[in-house]
């Protein structure tokens, strides 16, 4: 059994996930100090798959490196896993993790809800600058519109390539202030989402 010590590390764990920002790579979701998430509920969630799985506290302590002794501090809501034993769950359990701090299994429709207000309340009671969360959330907003973004710049390659091999210089003009527009309208777009998060007033 691995050592317990890298979940247990800060005498005050019980009152966040952990200090800092974690990036789990294979889930692509980004964790930082939880405060204001439902423990209680989490950690129901957490017996209720362990047992529907016929598993001890034991058991699965042994399964994802940890003692009985914290599985039941999970359990019983006095504080939540860390990221990397959140991750083992949702392996061994099958669910996500967004449904691990949703503390329930989502929909298809509200799953994307929960991940968006968990991933809001994560980055909120966060230790993130403001300048940090800006920058977050702007290259959030460009993954998700990644490919509306390369179909967009094809197009405006494809008026310039016209334009080179037709001898058209209006519409390699054309190519090019399509570019500035797009580029503006990108930043706008991405600008207003990133301030829209950081600064909501709601919580």
């Amino acid at each position: 059994m691995s050592n317990d010590s890298a979940f247990m590390g800060n005498p005050e764990y019980g009152d966040s996930l952990f200090v800092g920002l974690t990036k789990c790579a294979e889930s692509g979701i980004m964790l930082a100090e939880v405060i204001n998430m439902d423990l209680n509920r989490i950690g129901k969630f957490i017996a209720a798959l362990r047992k529907q799985k016929g598993l001890t506290q034991e058991q699965l302590g042994e399964q994802i490196g940890v003692t009985n002794k914290t599985v039941s501090r999970w359990e019983t809501g006095a504080y939540l896993p860390p990221a990397d034993a959140l991750l083992a769950m949702s392996r061994l359990f099958d669910v996500t993790i967004n449904e691990i701090l949703s503390g329930e299994r989502l929909s298809a429709e509200a799953y994307q809800k929960a991940a968006e207000e968990n991933l809001i309340q994560t980055v909120k009671q966060s230790s993130f600058t403001a300048k940090e969360q800006l920058e977050f959330y702007q290259k959030k907003w460009l993954r998700d519109h990644i490919a509306a973004l390369v179909l967009g710049g094809l197009c405006i390659a494809g008026v310039g390539a016209a334009g080179l091999l037709l001898h058209r210089a209006w519409l390699v003009y054309t190519a090019f202030l399509l570019l500035i527009a797009a580029h503006c309208l990108r930043n706008n777009a991405m600008m207003a989402y990133a301030e829209s998060k950081v600064y909501s007033v709601s919580d």
